[in-house]
């Protein structure tokens, strides 16, 4: 600090009070010299001399006449004063002021707070304080610090002659709400307390901002609250509460009641059940203020986000609001007339982009969301009926806005209604299809967009009912040359139908869309053009070879826009005709397209190279038809690769533009015109993400995930570029699509990185390259699991770790074995507890059917995890073997209990197949799990699940085979239970096919080793009678070969006696041979031919001339065929 600076700081903290009133005065200058010299006085005051600063700013606030310096003192102390994660007094960061603070004058500065409180007559001055008391306190509070601070806010808030000091308490009371109910000590003795004020603010006589700042300590009080007892408390709080809201609407109070609804729209979010003994009656305040024309929009929409948020608190609060009669109509008839608010803006017609919705006002887009929202909330059971209710009569009104409204609707609802409307698809396709001819363009564009919705959300069933009429319809749609708006969403809503479709369904309709939209790309409406790109590319990806004969028309076309739509104005229409050309090109193959590509990646190299701006479209669609082309090309496209990678890699590195501020925070995210911003809110701060640089990364993490992928060992040269952008993205939790690529590339970087080592192609690296990929992939994979929020990316980290594991093989060291079986026990517990928490829910009293159905899809999920965790464990015990045991004994804690018959089928299969490899791999030492595990085993033989079955009946083969003495005893039951299984009158059908011939293959193997402990005679000819067995193709090539090993010896209980079961035998072996290599290796083969021929020679010529005459004519010329050559 110069001596100059030395001076000034000493002016501002001596006894004179100008040079520091002038300092503060500075610090809200509209200049930014004058500010900034400002902030760097004020910070070496706090620097240097912090108890003479805090006195300073505490002084001011208390005795200045002038309210914008108290104001600003408020605001300053409230920053030093606000504790900050890892802040102490020790720390470097000194903008914490408290620890460095003097006791005296810690002492002095509470007490002057609380007076300044007590004296201050303006109300926004009043506000800031309580912020600036409220931040200290929060963190002196957990330590019994300010035993001052709570006597003072009691009395504050008796105090009769003064609402402006009552509303200051009780915001303060607000805002530690969530520190007073950690407090033991405060819920136990003064919540009483705090209740009864509560209760009397709310009811405040005069004051409105008593009475909202009253329901705002009383909303965090029952929010912080973790005790349902404790809440149930301040039960009769919420009358009031709701009374506050209704007298501010009935004295034209609108800012007041917004304040109210905003607080009430939060409970609702976060502790739905304290409404529920008073549901009906919150609820129909909320309908009728979302009925009441008269009222502000900004008030009627908050009245419904409340019921809407009420609505999705599924998880706190199941069912409940299904449960209440009358809502759903009610609500739904309000947003269906808040559809009704839409002008003919000539803007629409004339609009150049797709999304342009001229005309809709706040409260159109208000109800296009909510009920979105609702019908995913509710379900279709309960808005179906409603829907249907008013549906008709909108479709049948003169206005066009009515049958506009109808068709938006049908839109909306149908995600959330996708499996009732299925089942009805009938009646609800016709709503959409019979307003195809509507005199208006605005309905006949709303009956598109449905088409095109329920596509997506009733697809595939939609397609295969109803091809012959929705095609036809939207390709009559594309003639509306008067009205490009309809054509061009004609062209997106071919898209939707593709997506759910089957090549089978498009060939007889592509001669007359496409021709339709060949005419429509030289429309001179760029929109209408980009439409029919779109609706192109949708019907090449979705009709693949059939394309074959539309291919030089179109690519003619798509060349010339590649080439000439070079123009700003153009780039979107560049953009889509790169993505049709480069799907067109997988459609048809390489050989269709190899000619034309070569022209097209020259136009794309040439673009790459150049300039283009940020938010130019051109630079996504360029990544993604790269991409297509390299696959379609595949290793052909290896030299484009040192072009395509550079701008690939730096899109895969753009860091999240993310803004952070505070929930109260002055400079409001939100308030931002860029629809590109996301916001969140996370505890006390509010997180800001631009969503188009996310969406980026996110291509260019799947595209490099589809490169690796496509060529192998080819994109070695890339690996060590490539890995440690993708390896730290697993943990990117910004955004779900990033992390999923990564995950999805970890084993598909690693198979590049070993297949390259294998061919010779990496440049002179061994094995111990791929060791050194595997130890950076496998720890990281599964470091992040610990962390992964979603439970999908859960699973798919699993699959990918397995993968992975697979192929490091003799790589893996036994320290990734430890930390996978430690995480798995981790993901294991996880999952449980999700499980235990959704089981929780179904006990709560508004559970219903429609909820279990939610909870049904969530469980499946779940099971997701444990098939992959089971998959995991079977990859390390085939390789480690007897090794694996010491790991395998840790987890059995967490695998027997999934045998209960308390667990789902699924839980019940993958812990029987973890011990079915334990038994098959580690043979002998495995024979101590059988006490444990084998009854298990013998009584899910019959279970009712047949996945159950086949894993039970598996183990039970493999445990006859390496079992010796340890399965001898329990051979008979054994035998009675496969018996069950191949005896089942259903046995054959297709969904238990699998279970009998596991089940057969168990037979033969107790057949083999246990010969001694059975009626071989009974046994044998039982087994025999069940084959040749053609489901399980791997334990059918296993049984067979069973079978010859078994007439090679001339087994004599199989023969039976003189010979008798021969003629089985030989109609097996002829129907196992006939059906070429799937039933029976090539060595099986052979000596089955080998064995016939022996039999030819050996049996007696009626006995042959019999069997032979029983076969079926095409087995008899292929056996001889075999055994002539």
């Amino acid at each position: 600090m110069d001596p100059q600076q030395q001076q000034q700081v000493a002016a501002i903290l001596g006894p004179d009070a100008a040079p520091f009133e002038s300092l503060v005065s500075q610090l809200m200058s509209s200049s930014n010299e004058q500010r900034s010299h400002a902030e760097s006085l004020f910070n070496l005051c706090r620097d240097l001399h912090p108890d003479a600063l805090a006195h300073k700013l505490a002084s001011l606030l208390h005795s200045s006449p002038a309210f914008d310096l108290r104001a600003m003192s408020a605001l300053l102390l409230r920053k030093l004063l606000t504790y900050r994660v890892g802040s102490s007094a020790s720390d470097a960061d000194l903008s914490y002021l408290w620890p460095r603070l003097s006791p005296s004058s810690q002492a002095s500065l509470k007490s002057l707070l609380l007076s300044a409180l007590h004296l201050e007559t303006d109300r926004s001055v009043s506000k800031k304080l309580s912020d600036t008391i409220s931040a200290l306190a929060s963190s002196l509070l957990p330590d019994s610090a300010w035993p001052e601070l709570l006597p003072f806010l009691f009395h504050a808030v008796s105090a009769p002659d003064s609402p402006r000091l009552h509303e200051s308490a009780l915001l303060i009371f607000s805002q530690l709400a969530f520190y007073l109910a950690d407090d033991t000590s405060f819920v136990g003795h003064h919540l009483s307390t705090l209740h009864s004020i509560l209760l009397a603010s709310l009811s405040h006589p005069s004051s409105s901002d008593v009475r909202i700042a009253a329901l705002s300590a009383s909303v965090n009080l029952i929010m912080a609250l973790e005790s349902a007892s404790d809440r149930d408390r301040l039960a009769d709080l919420l009358s009031a509460m709701i009374r506050t809201l209704t007298e501010s609407l009935n004295s034209g109070q609108e800012a007041t009641a917004q304040d109210a609804l905003e607080l009430l729209v939060e409970l609702a979010g976060v502790e739905p059940r304290f409404l529920r003994h008073q549901l009906a009656d919150v609820v129909g305040a909320m309908l009728q203020i979302a009925e009441a024309d008269g009222l502000e929009e900004g008030t009627r929409h908050l009245a419904i986000e409340f019921i809407v948020t009420l609505a999705e608190a599924r998880e706190r609060a199941p069912g409940m609001m299904r449960k209440l009669p009358q809502f759903v109509g009610r609500l739904f008839a309000v947003l269906m007339m808040m559809l009704l608010d839409i002008e003919d803006d000539p803007a629409w017609h004339t609009a150049e982009v797709l999304d342009e919705n001229a005309g809709a006002t706040s409260n159109f887009g208000m109800a296009q969301e909510c009920l979105d929202r609702l019908s995913v909330a509710m379900g279709g059971n309960t808005i179906v009926p409603v829907a249907s209710e008013l549906l008709p009569a909108y479709l049948a009104a003169p206005e066009w806005q009515r049958h506009h409204a109808a068709l938006i609707t049908l839109a909306q609802i149908a995600e959330g209604c996708s499996k009732v409307m299925t089942k009805n698809l009938e009646q609800v396709v016709n709503m959409p299809l019979n307003s195809f001819q509507h005199p208006h363009p605005r309905v006949r564009w709303a009956a598109v967009n449905a088409v095109g919705q329920l596509s997506t959300d009733l697809g595939p069933d939609l397609q295969i009912q109803y091809h012959q009429r929705v095609l036809p319809a939207l390709a009559s749609a594309m003639d509306d040359f008067e009205n490009p708006r309809v054509q061009a969403h004609a062209g997106s809503a071919v898209l939707n139908f593709c997506e759910n479709c089957t090549p089978d369904i498009l060939p007889p309709y592509l001669d007359g869309i496409i021709g339709k939209l060949l005419v429509l790309l030289q429309n001179g409406k760029q929109m209408v053009q980009e439409g029919a790109l779109t609706a192109l590319a949708s019907l090449a990806d979705s009709s693949r070879e059939n394309f074959q004969k539309y291919y030089d028309a179109v690519m003619t076309y798509l060349k010339v826009i590649l080439v000439n739509a070079t123009d700003k104005s153009n780039r979107m229409l560049r953009a889509k005709s790169m993505e049709c050309i480069s799907l067109v090109g997988m459609a048809v193959g390489k050989e269709k397209f190899k000619n034309d590509a070569k022209q097209v990646m020259e136009v794309l190299m040439i673009l790459q190279g150049s300039q283009m701006e940020t938010d130019d479209p051109t630079t996504s669609y360029m990544l993604q038809a790269w991409a297509r082309l390299c696959k379609c090309l595949g290793q052909d496209f290896l030299p484009y690769m040192s072009v395509v990678m550079p701008p690939l890699l730096q899109s895969a590195q753009l860091k999240p533009d993310v803004t952070i501020t505070s929930v109260d925070s002055d400079d409001d995210i939100e308030d931002s015109d860029d629809e590109s911003i996301e916001t969140i809110t996370l505890g006390d701060k509010r997180i800001g993400i631009r969503t188009s640089v996310l969406e980026e990364k996110a291509t260019a993490c799947n595209m490099l995930c589809c490169y690796v992928d496509e060529l192998k060992e080819g994109f070695y040269p890339w690996i060590d570029q490539v890995a440690p952008i993708l390896v730290p993205l697993i943990k990117f939790y910004f955004h779900e699509e990033v992390r999923r690529a990564a995950v999805s590339a970890m084993p598909d970087l690693l198979r590049s990185a070993k297949l390259a080592v294998e061919k010779g192609v990496a440049q002179g690296r061994d094995e111990s390259y791929v060791k050194q990929l595997s130890d950076y992939i496998i720890p990281a994979l599964l470091e992040a699991l610990l962390k992964e929020p979603e439970t999908e990316i859960c699973a798919s980290m699993l699959d990918s770790l397995n993968e992975c594991m697979q192929l490091a093989g003799a790589h893996l060291i036994e320290g990734h074995v430890k930390m996978t079986v430690d995480q798995i026990k981790y993901v294991m517990t996880a999952s449980a507890a999700r499980k235990k928490g959704r089981a929780e829910r179904t006990k709560e009293e508004d559970f219903d059917d429609e909820e279990g159905e939610m909870l049904k899809e969530e469980n499946e999920q779940e099971e997701e995890v444990f098939d992959r965790v089971g998959d995991c464990l079977s990859t390390l015990i085939k390789y480690y073997k007897a090794s694996f045991l010491p790991f395998f004994d840790e987890l059995s804690i967490y695998i027997t209990p999934m045998l209960g018959k308390d667990k789902t089928a699924e839980e019940r299969r993958i812990a029987i197949c973890i011990f079915d490899d334990v038994a098959e791999h580690c043979q002998g030492t495995a024979l101590k799990y059988y006490e444990t595990y084998l009854p298990f085993l013998l009584e899910a033989c019959n279970d009712e699940d047949a996945d159950v079955r086949q894993a039970a009946v598996y183990g039970v083969g493999v445990c006859a085979e390496f079992g010796g003495s340890v399965f001898g005893p329990l051979v008979g039951e054994a035998l009675s239970k496969l018996n069950n299984v191949v005896k089942h009158p259903e046995a054959l059908q297709s969904d238990n096919i699998m279970a009998y011939d596991n089940a057969v293959s168990a037979l033969g193997k107790i057949c083999q080793f246990h010969r001694d402990s059975i009626n071989a005679a009974q046994v044998l000819p039982a087994w025999l009678s069940c084959l040749p067995i053609r489901g399980d193709l791997i334990e059918a090539k296993i049984v067979h070969d069973q079978l010859c090993s078994m007439l090679e010896k001339s087994d004599r209980e199989l023969l039976g006696p003189n010979n008798q079961h021969l003629p089985k035998i030989i109609t097996v072996l002829a129907e196992v041979l006939c059906a070429g290599n799937d039933l029976a290796t090539e060595q099986t083969v052979s000596r089955m031919i080998n064995l016939l021929r022996q039999l030819q020679q050996t049996m007696p010529p009626s006995v042959l001339a019999s069997t032979w005459s029983s076969l079926q004519p095409q087995q008899q010329l292929a056996l001889q065929s075999m055994l002539s050559t």
